[in-house]
């Protein structure tokens, strides 16, 4: 195999994990929120015993199925990927970024897996609320999935716990408490999990208001949206104070990250404009045709309207 034809096939299974990538962060998000809407819904049935609610689990729960199985697939080839694409990085921190991966699979997706299938093939044969106590525990352990995959990724932003073992050169777990301690973690976690269930309810309070528009079964479409709405309102306000309380993590320890992310090449002026468009011209490092809101990411950063952020530039050389 020449040069050329090695770096295509690279370049290829790069951007083939790309899209795995994408999908599996866009199904798997989809996912938890199904769960927990769909759970919402058996409840409320098992509490009010109206048939509606059981149409709308019923209904419902096929999108979640279907986010789940493709959530699967996609993860199971992004466990090979990984190994494929980075097998350096698999060698060299496999020791720590594996064991999470591991948990995840034998724990959290197992518990996720076998009650979800114990749900699916037990309508009737138990008391509503029993059957709906089943997709609860789905729904517990699709969120304790996201946590040890968060871990795994967190350790990746801000290693803790570790050492690396001179003999092998590979990296070594000496505490794993600090590992699920890790700071990082617990920033990231609440974000993601309230962005999902954010994402899934928006899909719910959407699609029902399509059924509206259509005027298709009137009562299951409003009663439809009025949960997605509800779990929206919450989630949203959530997942806002959780992104707030992750974003000024991010200025102080990963302060590159965070200038990427909002376009900054050099040191802001104190008060610091927020860019809410941008030509950016990555070659020269700068970025042309802004329009920028006055004081915003004063504000955004640090709660009040003076303060200065670190460009990329100065955080490079640093």
């Amino acid at each position: 195999m020449d040069f050329f034809t090695a770096l295509n096939v690279l370049s290829l299974s790069r951007f083939q994990f790309a899209m795995t990538t994408l999908f599996h962060f866009l199904y798997v998000p989809l996912s938890i929120g199904f769960a927990l809407i769909v759970a919402i819904m058996e409840t409320t049935y098992a509490i009010t015993k109206k048939d509606i609610y059981l149409k709308m689990t019923r209904f419902w729960s096929k999108f979640f199925l279907l986010s789940f199985a493709v959530g699967v697939v996609t993860g199971i080839i992004q466990e090979f990927q990984f190994g494929m694409n980075w097998s350096n990085y698999s060698r060299f921190m496999g020791d720590i970024f594996g064991a999470p991966l591991a948990i995840e699979a034998l724990l959290a997706f197992f518990l996720e897996s076998t009650l979800l299938g114990v749900w699916l093939f037990t309508w009737g044969k138990f008391k509503p609320i029993v059957h709906a106590s089943f997709m609860w525990i789905t729904w517990f352990g699709s969120t304790l999935s996201a946590f040890w995959i968060l871990a795994a990724n967190s350790f990746m932003q801000h290693p803790t716990g570790f050492m690396i073992n001179r003999q092998t050169g590979h990296v070594r777990l000496t505490n794993f408490w600090s590992v699920l301690g890790n700071p990082q973690l617990w920033y990231e976690f609440p974000h993601v999990i309230f962005g999902a269930f954010t994402t899934a309810a928006v899909v719910v309070a959407g699609l029902a208001a399509f059924g509206l528009l259509l005027k298709q079964n009137h009562d299951f479409h409003v009663k439809s949206m009025k949960i997605g709405l509800s779990v929206a309102l919450i989630s949203s306000v959530l997942a806002l104070g959780a992104g707030d309380l992750q974003t000024r993590y991010l200025i102080h320890e990963q302060p590159m990250k965070f200038a990427a992310t909002e376009a900054i090449y050099k040191n802001t002026k104190s008060p610091a404009s927020w860019t809410a468009f941008a030509l950016i011209d990555t070659k020269d490092h700068r970025v042309n045709n802004s329009v920028e809101i006055p004081y915003m990411l004063s504000l955004l950063s640090y709660h009040r309207l003076t303060g200065a952020v670190k460009g990329m530039n100065q955080t490079n050389k640093e």
